[in-house]
């Protein structure tokens, strides 16, 4: 059976490798291991493994007497460790209880420090230290983070009553309070427990344990840690561990000091230690913003102006060591660290270490910096960088020279810049955000809770709270920008409104933030758009150096080809040509197609259509040039582009001289009762076969005018949609093959192209072989062949497709990412089948999971030759494509 607990610190070795293994002690928990292992000055404890969190939860949350058993067993080895018993009246050892799942969730689940004091154990923590005013102080907190995290008392009650009790006094901060102080505020908060629980605060130490353990593996459950799963695609079933820790106390005096570091800058990944550190204080001060934290190094606090001393300048002699600590680390874990620590009286203690969040310009310099430096070699890098994350560089930030209203100033906690109307709390953003308005979430200090607001919002700005804060941490994660520790920044959330220096301003009102300035605007600001050249520049060569599968666009405008090929884009996979027919000058061609009564009439209407159809084609031929352009003819059903007012009917009606009701009964006729699985797709063609000829006309007589005007070919590749049987292709690229045999005789020269089909129903993929002996290549049309096979409207599905994700009957949005248990089936049946029969076909998805890098992966293990996504994805695809390849 394996082993439930692990213990580290003290002198511990270990030989089993399920101890420094993430998956089964966590990050936290292994690394701890790891950081004993090398000889860094690490706080004796033991991890619960995160296998236990899973059996714990299978079993509606009941303990084992085996696990009961080991948790005591290891409770001794601590004890021994520090000389000192859990429950001891006279030296109690005092221990902090942390989670640590496999992979970072800053400030998602629960943490209890202090635990093992009552009141018997403070005394004897006053009398062993010789500080009453620590003991006390220790005891404060333990009681508000217990009763918090563990009994469910609100934490602001706690959070009221020590206002009041400093206002009382005439205090402006913590640190002012006497132990006297700290004594009436334990009574208090007993107080408030015991009149919000009808229940005195525990006082058994062994029971306030078990309830802290089970409060960590609850909280991988809590509503803040599922929401933070799905949006980071973390399993459900992975479970946290549970770390069990020796305290260490920053709170003990002019000698002690907590702080959190980064070995290098987590927003611009320069070389550079960076983070905050607090005298006199516990971790939580730090990470919450309860009080503003100083600065690490002295040149930090220089460029920033601030006059508190850096703990560089305060303890020299600390900071060396941990700067050394720094320097073993990185090259340990070969990776920027986010690193926890502690000094106790003068001594240094490492909490945690961890390989740190950071911003996609932060990665990139890292990832390039380290391959410079023979830290990492290449594909390290490539695989290092998240590719979602590049979505933060590939989108405009302010320009430099508008004008700029500023309304006061921050914390730069998170570059980039974005503006949106002022909501004060996230269930407001979340609303707002769902009815497509942009928002910025404005709070005096973000918490776990607001994990779903933080992630609707375009920025965040908080009154209080550091560089290392959670609103900083969680929006660099997210690729948010933030502002943070705004001093001059108050939230009245009785009125909705707020002040910003001597400025008043309400929910609603527009602002900007720029969070690398730390700059808070009033109004929009205008914006330039990205340089992608540098760090960016340079992982891309590596990526396309080690990717196989080519990168397409999804494009069907001369400006997002130009764009797309700016990105990288090695051809369009789909241009989608019924975008064309949509617009002002040409819809009422298109509509009087529609509508005639005969062929003669659509050919009448066509002929009107032809020359802008070739203009269309000739643009996207010219950005495109020697590249291959797959072209979908018309897909959709006719009645999206029929009118709908009397209004509309009635400027037809003058446009095209035939009387409104008898346009309006030809509509009639035209409607459908399920236009997705109807009239539409090859159905338009095989039904109005002159429709796909004009548009097989504009597309061969465009290549050729391209081809002769730049001499440098494109590659024209006919795509005819919604293919299910072999008949339908066969007809339909008879049709094309004439049309392009005759206009090569007209313009005296021949192009290479192909025509071949989308595969977006289920009866094509299981056809697939058949369907191949005419078509030269296959595009997965994974949009339809998701809405298709799961019976489920890509339109609709949002209103019921969140709890179904939430309660793991799909892993994630099949929309989002391919459902490859099934689609995926689909998908891999009609590679396979289409290669037996032609050996050289050409395989391609060109659905919006082209820009998804879980959907890449499957393609590259598929062996399809290329994926399209949108062109702002294109860079995405590149680098996830890379991955792939590398494994």
């Amino acid at each position: 059976m394996n082993r439930q607990v692990y213990t580290f610190g003290g002198g511990v070795k270990h030989d089993d490798p399920r101890a420094k293994d993430k998956v089964i002690t966590g990050g936290k928990g292994a690394n701890l291991s790891e950081m004993a292992g090398i000889g860094l000055p690490v706080p004796p404890g033991f991890t619960i493994t995160t296998e236990t969190c899973v059996q714990y939860l299978a079993d509606g949350g009941d303990f084992s007497d085996a696990l009961r058993a080991d948790v005591a067993q290891a409770l001794i080895h601590i004890e021994k460790a520090v000389g000192k018993t859990f429950g001891d009246a006279a030296d109690p050892l005092l221990v902090s209880v942390r989670s640590g799942a496999r992979v970072s969730m800053p400030g998602m689940m629960d943490t209890v420090l202090n635990l093992g004091l009552n009141d018997q154990t403070v005394e004897g923590l006053a009398t062993t230290s010789g500080d009453d005013r620590f003991a006390w102080d220790s005891y404060r907190r333990f009681v508000q983070m217990y009763s918090d995290v563990v009994l469910g008392v609100e934490h602001h009650l706690f959070e009221e009553a020590l206002e009041i009790a400093k206002e009382d006094q005439g205090y402006h901060n913590d640190v002012e309070m006497s132990a006297d102080d700290w004594r009436k505020i334990v009574k208090q908060y007993k107080a408030i427990v015991s009149a919000e629980l009808g229940h005195e605060f525990p006082q058994d130490v062994t029971e306030q344990l078990w309830g802290a353990i089970k409060a960590v593996f609850d909280s991988w459950d809590s509503d803040r840690a599922k929401v933070y799963r799905r949006l980071n695609d973390i399993p459900g079933d992975w479970g946290t561990a549970v770390n069990v820790q020796a305290m260490v106390f920053g709170n003990m005096g002019d000698t002690s000091a907590t702080g959190v570091a980064f070995t290098r800058d987590p927003a611009t990944g320069e070389r550079a230690y960076y983070g905050e550190w607090l005298v006199n204080a516990q971790g939580e001060d730090v990470v919450a913003g309860i009080r503003t934290p100083q600065y690490l190094t002295k040149a930090a606090r220089e460029r920033a102006g601030a006059k508190p001393l850096s703990m560089e300048e305060s303890m020299p002699d600390a900071y060396g060591e941990l700067a050394a600590v720094f320097d073993l680390l990185e090259k340990h874990y070969r990776d920027m660290q986010d690193i926890e620590f502690t000094v106790q009286q003068g001594k240094l203690w490492m909490l945690q270490t961890r390989s740190g969040k950071r911003t996609a310009k932060a990665a990139l310099k890292m990832a390039v910096d380290m391959v410079d430096e023979g830290l990492i070699d290449e594909a390290t890098a490539i695989r290092r960088i998240d590719p979602m994350a590049l979505d933060q560089l590939l989108h405009p930030t302010l320009d430099p020279k508008a004008v700029r209203d500023i309304l006061g100033k921050g914390l730069p906690a998170s570059p980039g810049a974005a503006s949106g109307a002022i909501v004060l709390d996230a269930d407001t953003a979340e609303k707002r955000a769902e009815m497509g308005e942009s928002v910025i979430l404005v709070r005096v200090e973000t918490s776990p809770e607001d994990i779903h607001g933080m992630h609707a919002a375009k920025g965040i700005l908080t009154a209080r709270g550091g560089m290392t804060s959670h609103a900083a941490v969680v929006a660099r994660g997210m690729g948010r920008p933030c502002v943070s520790g705004a001093s001059a920044l108050s939230i009245d959330m009785k009125t909705r409104t707020l002040r910003i220096a001597n400025r008043a301003l309400k929910e609603g009102d527009i602002i900007t933030l720029d969070g690398a300035t730390g700059d808070i605007m009033f109004g929009q600001v205008s914006t330039i758009e990205p340089e992608l050249a540098g760090d960016f520049g340079t992982l891309m060569v590596w990526a396309d150096k080690h990717r196989r599968m080519k990168v397409r666009a999804n494009a069907e405008t001369p400006q997002d080809c130009k764009m797309a090929r700016q990105f990288g884009a090695e051809g369009v996979g789909l241009c989608r040509t019924e975008h064309m027919f949509f617009d002002a000058s040409r819809i009422s061609a298109v509509r009087q197609m529609i509508l005639a009564e005969d062929e003669a009439g659509r050919r009448t209407a066509l002929e009107k259509l032809l020359p802008e159809q070739r203009d269309d084609f000739h643009q996207i031929f010219w950005e495109m040039a020697g590249l291959p352009v797959t072209i979908r003819l018309l897909d959709p059903p006719l009645h999206e582009f029929l009118p709908h007012s009397d209004a509309e009917f009635a400027e037809l009606s003058d446009t095209i001289g035939i009387g409104v009701d008898t346009l309006k009964r030809r509509a009639d006729e035209l409607h459908e009762f399920n236009p997705m699985l109807g009239h539409r797709g090859c159905r338009l063609g095989i039904t109005f076969p002159e429709i796909y000829e004009m548009q097989a006309r504009a597309i061969f007589e465009a290549a050729c005018d391209v081809a002769e005007r730049l001499g440098d070919a494109p590659v024209p590749e006919v795509m005819i949609p919604l293919v299910a049987t072999k008949k339908e292709l066969q007809i339909l690229k008879k049709l094309v093959d004439e049309i392009a045999t005759k206009v090569f005789a007209e313009k005296g020269r021949t192009l290479d192209y192909m025509v071949g089909t989308m595969i977006e129903l289920p009866r094509a993929a299981l056809m697939a072989g058949e369907i191949a002996e005419e078509a030269k290549f296959f595009s997965f049309g994974t949009n339809d062949l998701t809405q298709t096979t799961l019976g489920v409207s890509r339109d609709d599905a949002a209103r019921f497709l969140s709890p179904y994700v939430e309660k793991g009957i799909y892993p994630r949005d099949p929309f989002v990412s391919l459902d490859i248990e099934g689609v995926g089936q689909l998908v891999q049946m009609g590679a396979d089948r289409g290669r037996a029969t032609r050996a050289d076909i050409k395989l391609g998805i060109c659905g919006e999971h082209g820009g998804d890098p879980a959907s890449i992966a499957f393609c590259e293990a598929v062996g399809l030759d290329y994926v399209s996504a949108s062109p702002f994805r294109v860079p995405i695809a590149r680098l996830a494509a890379a991955q792939a390849a590398l494994g």
